[in-house]
């Protein structure tokens, strides 16, 4: 397996970004391992970052944006492409702007920072995600389809509505083939789309320096295209920016007739999708692997995250919920304030799961910490309405993750946010943390009954 990579020193890179227009600054440094690429606004208060995954995409018009909280980092998919193109795992992107400097429409700018930086090998091995099955998409105008295979691959057609300069190009997606073959294509539109760009606010800084435009049969431009594919295979680039956000290296081969950023977002997503059901169905079912993964980490004070006591005790809680044991799976609230709360279930060996799951190498259910965030979000409606006289019925949940497995010993904070309220129905976000980290996730719905 090989190991994982970084930059070997830092670059820079200054210009305007395509659709902001404003004149910024780029830099890469080198990550450590297991950071991934993270960007980093340097020109905020903290220099708050933004972690380039599927998770974090908030829009895909034109472009693929990045956010995380109000910090936005637009049009990061030929920097994210240039880097998985190399094979760099780990890195951060530093901008004093909102938009890395589009160069010349290309990644080819780009391609020259890592060439100044240099690459390096670190000690720990990298991860790629093999493809299990056959993954089809079609959205809008765009058809994908990924195959399992040995190597990254991507065979792609672009082409437009009215059919023009359709164009097919097939590559095994390698630093070499990305730097020689894929690299150096520019980012082109349609002159019938300018007028809409322009009234959408996009393309402040775009010019026929940074794009080819395309206007009927004529292709408008200051050089030559530097492919006989050169528009399919900058969609190819784009496809490997965003499919970078899945944060490890693919392994199979893609089939795509007019991709696009939001399709290949979309896309992305039902990888990840695929990638974490094993190791989900792994860390709650299955015993760890060695007694190294069972040690238990150090857990935060049993109190709120503002540091003062319990809002609710275990009185108070059971006055509220009608569970109880083996079954009650919130020990004290925390915190309580407006549509959140948060919880407390202080895992002990003495629960009586543990004599079955798993015998030896004993960890909760993944269903119980689901059933805690239910019980939270259950507390927290009745709370508000003052609804002595009801109970809360769990009725469903979405987007379930369980990402780390939890042992006797740890103290698991339950982190609920009510998103929805209508009538007695009721949708809430939750998350349970261990020392900080969280170890699951879902978005439940129960309804409030008479008791």
């Amino acid at each position: 397996m090989p190991n994982q990579q970084t930059l070997n020193r830092s670059a820079t890179f200054s210009g305007v970004g395509l659709h902001s227009g404003s004149r910024v600054s780029m830099t890469f440094l080198p990550g450590p391992p297991h950071s991934g690429i993270r960007f980093r606004r340097v020109d905020l208060e903290g220099k708050p970052e933004v972690e380039a995954k599927i998770e974090n995409v908030a829009e895909t018009d034109r472009s693929t944006t990045l956010a995380k909280g109000n910090i936005k980092i637009h049009t990061v998919e030929h920097v994210l492409a240039t880097l998985a193109g190399y094979g760099i795992d780990n890195a951060i992107v530093e901008l004093d702007a909102n938009e890395p400097p589009i160069g010349d429409g290309s990644a080819r700018e780009y391609c020259r920072m890592v060439q100044a930086a240099g690459i390096v090998p670190q000690a720990e091995a990298r991860e790629t995600h093999a493809v299990t099955a056959p993954i089809e998409l079609e959205t809008g105008e765009s058809v994908m389809t990924l195959f399992p295979d040995e190597t990254f691959k991507i065979s792609c057609t672009s082409t437009d509505k009215h059919s023009r300069f359709t164009q097919f190009f097939s590559v095994e997606v390698t630093p070499q083939t990305w730097e020689q073959d894929l690299a150096q294509a520019r980012t082109f539109c349609f002159f019938e789309e300018i007028e809409y760009l322009i009234k959408n606010g996009l393309i402040k800084g775009g010019s026929l320096e940074n794009a080819v435009v395309i206007r009927d049969d004529a292709v408008l431009t200051t050089e030559p295209l530097r492919y006989p594919e050169e528009f399919v295979r900058h969609k190819i680039l784009d496809l490997i920016g965003d499919l970078s956000l899945l944060g490890r290296p693919l392994r199979g081969h893609l089939v795509a007739i007019k991709p696009s950023h939001a399709a290949n977002c979309e896309l992305a997503r039902r990888i990840d999708a695929q990638m974490r059901k094993p190791r989900d169905v792994m860390q709650t079912f299955a015993p760890p692997p060695d007694a190294a993964a069972r040690a238990t980490p150090a857990t935060p004070p049993l109190t709120a995250p503002s540091g003062g006591g319990p809002v609710l005790g275990i009185e108070e809680v059971m006055k509220v919920l009608p569970h109880r044991y083996p079954f009650q799976m919130v020990d004290r609230i925390v915190k309580m304030e407006g549509n959140q709360i948060v919880g407390v279930k202080c895992v002990t060996i003495n629960e009586p799961y543990f004599q079955g799951h798993f015998p030896g190498h004993p960890i909760m259910p993944g269903v119980l910490q689901l059933e805690a965030m239910a019980q939270a979000a259950g507390i927290l409606m009745l709370k508000r309405a003052e609804m002595s006289d009801k109970i809360a019925y769990f009725m469903s949940a979405d987007a379930v993750r369980w990402r780390k497995p939890v042992f006797p010993g740890d103290v698991m904070f339950i982190e609920v946010e009510l998103t929805r309220i209508r009538a007695s129905i009721g949708k809430a976000k939750g998350i349970c943390r261990v020392a900080g980290e969280v170890v699951s996730e879902a978005e439940v719905t129960f309804m409030l009954r008479d008791r």
